[in-house]
């Protein structure tokens, strides 16, 4: 079996030191970082559709985030120096008050996985913060994370101000979080909702294709 696949293969079953060693032994022997960093991602690919089956749980989502981010970290300088082609960039951060983490964490990682470039604002982030740092960047992707209720209206007021900027038209913005639904979307004005990070990543390919 090539090392790509057996890569893939250990990331889908979560087994952290088989895929560390086969990313090494990829190096080692000149595969291209592009061709790695495909092989992990069709591994996390295969960890969210376990998911989506239930084989996979939350905490194995977080496993998985944690062991990407390792082989990413190998991976960087061969990437930079191969020159990967970004998929596109998204905005994302929890809201102001709420400090929840783990759903964002998970979404950011399959984003990367997926060759986006991310950029996380953490937690309890201001309306305008998202705001600058969507001028800054010029994503035309947001994501909005929050777990508690309060968050809602956090998430509201953070999309009226994109709009009071100018931006919202420029901007597909999606909202995440335990008790978010289709009715939460439609009441802060967001374009799409998932509490699923591999449908996320979804709507940030169809709207970046």
């Amino acid at each position: 079996m090539l090392v790509e696949n057996e890569l893939t293969k250990a990331i889908a079953d979560l087994d952290e030191n088989r895929a560390i060693a086969l990313l090494k032994e990829g190096m080692d022997k000149g595969i291209s970082g592009l061709d790695l960093l495909q092989a992990c991602q069709e591994g996390m690919a295969e960890v969210g559709k376990r998911f989506e089956c239930q084989d996979y749980f939350v905490a194995d989502l977080v496993m998985s985030g944690e062991l990407f981010n390792s082989l990413a970290a190998l991976l960087e300088p061969a990437l930079k120096a191969g020159g990967g082609k970004s998929a596109g960039t998204v905005v994302i951060g929890t809201v102001k008050g709420d400090i929840h983490n783990i759903g964002k964490d998970i979404v950011i990682n399959m984003l990367k996985a997926s060759n986006f470039e991310v950029h996380d604002l953490g937690v309890d982030v201001p309306p305008q913060i998202f705001v600058d740092k969507l001028k800054e960047t010029g994503a035309t992707v947001l994501g909005l994370s929050g777990l508690l209720t309060l968050a809602f209206s956090s998430m509201k007021a953070t999309v009226d101000l994109i709009s009071t900027a100018g931006l919202r038209d420029k901007v597909k913005i999606m909202i995440g979080g335990g008790p978010v639904d289709a009715n939460v979307c439609r009441m802060v004005g967001a374009d799409n909702w998932s509490n699923d990070a591999q449908k996320a990543v979804r709507f940030a390919q169809e709207w970046l294709a």
